[in-house]
């Protein structure tokens, strides 16, 4: 079923890679809920919902896609549901999965069509960088501030905080040890950190267990969103528009870049430079996209980290149903799970963590065009200083092509399309 021996691997070899791939996301389990509840979605309904999409994403990437290419709830998108959408927008978190969920539908349409590809390759990779560096700096924010490293300021807006108070210095020494072990190789180095933050917080009375560690997942409010219906509708009602555009690009470009990185490392990619299955592995993401919306989690993605488990020997679909086997057995630890979520302190080096991470993409821009420069400082500069990925990702848009055009190069027609829409979204109906 999985062509073990034509991509030279054996099930033992796959089912090592999934193990690892596991341990080294597995983190987003205690991540996305606690994001999530700061949007106010009850965080068992977040825990089941983000096991769900993680589960259906990857077992669609591993039985259908072939691939050893792990999906779930994507960092950054989650941050860019809680605190650009619900938060900033002033909606309910029902509203947002709505948004979620017709982007999802667009998702897997373009999936199916080969308008992706098209889109795809319209987008520079300046404006790709940019964003992603730009979300790294946010989530990496997100994390300081709600450890109180960082604190607000009238005078400055943000100024160092209390590092001597118990959720200071648990972060600070989790995301040592996170830094400490990814420097030195560890796969699951985040993981590990946030188990250790949470023994640590545990021991000052930070963490505390008040029921049991293992019960059976359950889904307080139900499904959420089903009515494709009254989802168009929460996004014509609230002119959501920027958030759909947002999320259908920054997944499509996301998923497709961390697909080709992992399918080159996989040895999966075709002479053309196109990774096998790569439309299958779409509909995968997009399918687990809305599936993941009408249950209660933000838009999932493909995982880089998946690139661990195909270090360890995964090459075929196998090791994906493996990692999607074992976040299934993790659905039985919501109650440990949403004790360790409550803790600011224990996810916050995750997110600082990952956040470096994503701005390590950088190093690929060419900080000597002064246009692609000054647009990735102003993408990076205006989403965590302005509180939104949105509203960093419109000026990226709106910068590149007026500032290309004075150079007197040539942009693909969609870019100045997306650039007006951007423009009337933050200029007419930003709120």
């Amino acid at each position: 079923m999985f062509s073990l021996s034509a991509h030279n691997t054996t099930v033992r070899q796959e089912i090592q890679g999934g193990f690892v791939t596991f341990i080294t996301m597995a983190y987003i389990l205690f991540v996305n809920p606690a994001i999530l509840a700061q949007a106010g979605i009850p965080q068992e309904q977040a825990f089941f919902a983000t096991v769900l999409a993680t589960l259906v994403g990857t077992l669609l990437m591993g039985l259908y896609a072939n691939l050893p290419i792990a999906v779930a709830p994507g960092m950054g998108l989650n941050a860019y549901f809680t605190y650009t959408l619900v938060i900033g927008e002033k909606i309910s978190y029902a509203s947002a999965l709505s948004v979620v969920f017709v982007s999802g539908i667009i998702f897997l349409i373009l999936s199916l069509t080969p308008l992706r590809t098209r889109l795809i390759e319209a987008i520079p990779n300046t404006l790709k960088l940019a964003i992603t560096g730009g979300i790294g700096l946010f989530i990496a924010s997100l994390g300081l501030k709600m450890s109180g490293i960082l604190t607000s300021d009238e005078a400055t807006l943000i100024k160092m905080g209390d590092l001597t108070s118990k959720e200071a210095a648990i972060t600070l020494v989790g995301l040592l040890l996170a830094a400490a072990l990814t420097v030195r190789k560890v796969k699951g180095a985040i993981l590990y950190a946030i188990l250790a933050s949470g023994i640590l917080a545990f021991i000052t009375g930070e963490l505390k267990f008040t029921g049991d560690v293992l019960s059976v997942p359950s889904i307080p409010e139900g499904l959420i969103v089903w009515n494709p219906l009254t989802a168009v509708g929460d996004v014509l009602q609230y002119g959501l528009f920027g958030g759909v555009l947002s999320f259908v690009l920054v997944t499509m470009f996301d998923t497709t870049g961390t697909m080709v990185a992992v399918g080159e490392q996989a040895g999966l990619i075709e002479k053309d430079g196109s990774l096998k299955n790569s439309g299958k592995a779409l509909v995968s993401d997009s399918s687990a996209m809305v599936i993941g919306a009408m249950f209660g989690t933000s838009p999932t993605t493909a995982y880089i980290e998946s690139a661990s488990g195909v270090a360890a020997g995964g090459r075929t679909g196998l090791t994906s149903v493996t990692v999607g086997l074992l976040f299934a057995v993790a659905a039985f630890f919501g109650p440990f799970v949403g004790a360790i979520s409550s803790v600011p302190a224990i996810t916050a080096p995750a997110l600082i963590l990952v956040g470096a991470f994503m701005l390590q993409t950088l190093k690929q821009m060419d900080w000597d065009d002064f246009a692609d420069a000054f647009t990735a400082f102003i993408v990076i500069a205006i989403m965590p200083l302005a509180g939104s990925i949105a509203t960093g990702i419109a000026f990226g848009f709106i910068f590149y092509p007026i500032l290309k055009a004075f150079q007197g190069k040539r942009v693909h027609g969609l870019i100045y399309f997306f650039g007006v829409l951007f423009f009337i979204q933050l200029f007419f109906f930003a709120h």
